[in-house]
Formats: C-alpha cells, structure tokens, sequence
C-alpha cells in the first residue's frame, strides 16, 4: 500500500461517520443504527481558556499516577528480589505481556459497557485496590504476590496515562495540542520527582512495604481531577445512537483488533513504538553494564546514578515545557518525527566509534530527554484526527501492549542468547541501537508522508 494510500485510509475515518450523519439528517429516518453509531469526530475540538483548563486537570491527574508509579516502581523491585534473586528478572520481565492482556481486554469490556469517563474511574479504583491487596499478600508471607506486584506495575502505569492522552486528543484541537502536549508532560513529571522524593524520605522510616499502599492513597486524588476534567469538558462518545450490547448490529470488537485489518498505518505505529522501545532497550543495557563495570562500588554507583538521571529529569523538563511547545508550533510534524530516529542513529553510531561510560550516558539521555518530551508530544498530534475506537482502543493495543511487550521480548531475547554463550558488548548494543533506530526511520517515513499529505 502506498503512502497516499495510507493518508486517504486515515484522514477519512472521522469525515466517514460526518458524512453519514449529513446523509441521514438528509434522508429522514432511514438511516440505519449501524451508520448512525459509526465513529467521528468530536463536534467542537477546545481551544483557548478550556482547552488550558483541560490540559492542567489531566496533567495534574498524570502527575499523581506518576507520582504513585515512582514509589511502586522501585519498592516492587525491591521486594521481587529480595524473594527470587536479580537472576530472576528477566524471566518477570518476559511475563508482563502475560499480566497486561488481561488488563487490556478487561479495559476493553469496561470501555464498551460504561464509556470511557466511567471507565477510567473504575480502572483507576481497580489499580489503588490491587496495590492495597498485594500489600495484604505480601505482609501475609506470599512470595507469588510481589511478582503479581511487579507485573501490575508495569501494567496499570500505562493503562492509565494511555486514557489521559486518549481524553486529550479527544477533545483538543490541533492547534492546543502543539502548545500544549509538551507541558502536560512537563507537568506530570513534576510528580514523578515528588514520588521519588516521598521514597528516599519515607521508605527507611516506615518501611518498604508500606509503600505500597501509599502509592495507592496518592494515586486516588486523580478520580477526582479527572471528573472535574469531565464535567467541564464534556465526555468523547461515538457520535449517533449507540446500539446496545444485545442489538444485532453491535460490534463485539471490543480491543479494536479490526481496526488493524483495515487500517495497515496503525500497523506501522505499533511496529513504530516495538522499534522505538528496542533502541532505548539496548541503550540502557549498554549504559548499566559500563556503569558496573566503571563504579562497582554500590554507594557510588547509586550516587552517580541519581546525579545522572536528575540531569534527565532536568532536560526532558526543559524539553516539555519549552522545546516541545516551539517545535511542534513552528516546524511541520513530519521533519520531526524523521529527525527523532536520526539523532538516535548519530548517538549509536558515536557510541560504537569508542564505547565509554560518558558516550553510553550521552546515547541513552538523548533518547530519554527525547523520548519525554518530543516524540511522545509529537507522537500524540497523529491520533488527534482519528476516530474514537482507534484513540481509545487501538491506541491503547499500541501504545500499552506494544510498549510493554517489546520491553519484554528484548529484555528476555538478550538474556536467552547471553545464556547461549553469546557476549554482548558496548559495541554490539550500539550496533543493535543503529539497526533500531533504522528500522524507525523505515517506518517513520510513511507516517511523515501521511501527515504531510493530510496537511496538504
């Protein structure tokens, strides 16, 4: 399928539905409940004053996830391996997959019963109660729960944060979102540094495992934020009279599985994000193995490693708030999204030229600076124009599953052929790296085409 032919297939699917509906009005009641519950758009995108509104209510709501996340992430860490040892992990790792399907054809029932406003309430209760239930497990004595524990951090985090987003391209304009993405992030991460602030103060005093329900009590406030985000600004629905879940018409695709049959650019941006997902994957091996090699001594290595990943913090910052907001409002998206995986390309290839603890620590902040700000703020402008089931459904398959699953597969394929006798250097993960970002780059291109000749 050619570039052309893939922006003809995705600039319609929000006109389709208009047109239908002009069709129907048109032609009195003949229109059937199949077309008048197909996908459109949003009647009236925000800008302005509510579009602000919006943006500060779901950030805010963000940053208490992340903020809850930060304590999590760490704490589950922790107690795994206490229980089963390092040499376990990336047999963990390669069970998320397993843990975040449930999770995502769950959300996939629960959006198609309740919509997504309830949706996100229930899903956001669901994930504060499983923090306080494996806190229960593990104070009990069950070791099975902390890798529960550890799955479902790795799960909830995205599922949630993925529905912020869904909401914004949802209900944005264009226009908001180029101002506005990039400090959403911005503001959501403020509350990723308090998590891990509240962690290094508080898990010595109370406890580690206390944590785990303190991460739940922070991550609460946010059915508040987002209700307010609702009631104001209104809840995206499927456009026309939904059909019931007995009516004869009634899709039961309820993951959006279809959509990728039909649409082959959804395909790329999944492929997109596995790729994306690689490159960063293999720059953080590479970066922790110099690391150990260079600063074996625990405590300086922990030291060095909070002064390095404040510096990320700092940049992606300065990326979320400034950089993001400037570059999506004055240079066109496609140059964008083809730039990000060249820089990546220049880091690896300068990583491979001499491999070195501050070469590895350049390659890897470029892409997570990158990664936080630009690309996510960028990557979210291309489901602004699509319909409801793919930002609420097929986004979610992408961005949740696709996300979590590549991790996992190239985490577990690294540590099947290093268990086969095969040695991994600096110099080899640069080489993988290049050969990911390449990938990206092959991708990128149809979708920059598409964007382009939407614009146009």
């Amino acid at each position: 399928m050619e570039p052309s032919e893939l922006a003809e297939n995705m600039a319609t699917e929000r006109d389709a539905a208009h047109t239908k509906m002009q069709a129907s009005s048109s032609s009195g009641s003949s229109a059937t409940p199949a077309s008048a519950a197909a996908d459109a758009a949003e009647p009236a995108a925000l800008d302005g004053p509510a579009a602000v509104w919006l943006a500060l209510s779901v950030a805010a709501a963000a940053g208490c996830v992340l903020c809850g996340y930060e304590m999590l992430r760490t704490t589950a860490n922790t107690l795994f391996v206490a229980a089963y040892g390092k040499q376990s992990l990336p047999w963990i790792v390669a069970l998320i997959p397993v843990g975040v399907s449930p999770v995502i054809y769950g959300y996939g029932r629960l959006l198609s019963w309740l919509g997504p406003r309830r949706t996100l309430h229930v899903t956001t209760a669901l994930a504060v109660l499983t923090m306080f239930l494996c806190y229960l497990g593990i104070q009990a004595g069950s070791k099975p729960v902390r890798g529960i524990l550890y799955v479902f951090k790795e799960s909830y985090v995205v599922l949630l944060v993925e529905q912020y987003w869904s909401y914004i391209d949802s209900k944005l304009s264009k226009n908001s979102g180029k101002r506005l993405n990039g400090p959403i992030c911005g503001i959501a991460s403020i509350g990723a540094v308090i998590g891990g602030y509240m962690l290094s103060a508080l898990s010595a005093r109370w406890g580690t495992l206390t944590m785990v329900p303190l991460a739940g009590l922070v991550t609460l406030p946010t059915i508040l934020l987002t209700e307010a985000a609702f009631r104001r600004c209104g809840e995206p629905r499927r456009s026309g009279k939904q059909p019931s879940a007995s009516s004869p018409g009634h899709s039961t695709d309820h993951l959006g599985l279809k959509l990728f049959r039909k649409n082959r650019m959804l395909v790329l941006l999944i492929c997109l994000i596995s790729s994306a997902q690689l490159v960063g994957g293999v720059l953080e091996l590479s970066f922790k193995g110099l690391l150990q090699d260079h600063i074996p001594d625990v405590d300086a290595q922990n030291a060095f490693s909070g002064r390095y990943f404040a510096w990320i913090n700092g940049l992606a910052m300065l990326g979320q708030f400034i950089l993001a907001p400037v570059l999506l409002s004055f240079v066109e998206r496609r140059y964008i999204h083809l730039a990000i995986p060249i820089v990546h390309t220049l880091a690896c290839a300068y990583l491979f030229a001499a491999p070195s603890l501050f070469r590895a620590g350049l390659a890897l902040l470029v892409f997570k600076v990158l990664d936080y700000s630009i690309f996510r703020a960028a990557k979210e402008l291309l489901y602004v124009p699509l319909s409801f089931d793919v930002r609420y459904r097929a986004k979610e398959i992408i961005d949740v599953f696709g996300y979590r699953a590549s991790k996992a597969v190239t985490s577990l394929g690294i540590t099947l052929l290093q268990y086969a006798g095969v040695t991994f250097s600096a110099s080899l993960y640069a080489l993988i790296g290049m050969a990911g970002a390449g990938a990206w780059l092959g991708l990128v291109w149809p979708i920059s085409r598409y964007d382009r000749d939407r614009a146009d």
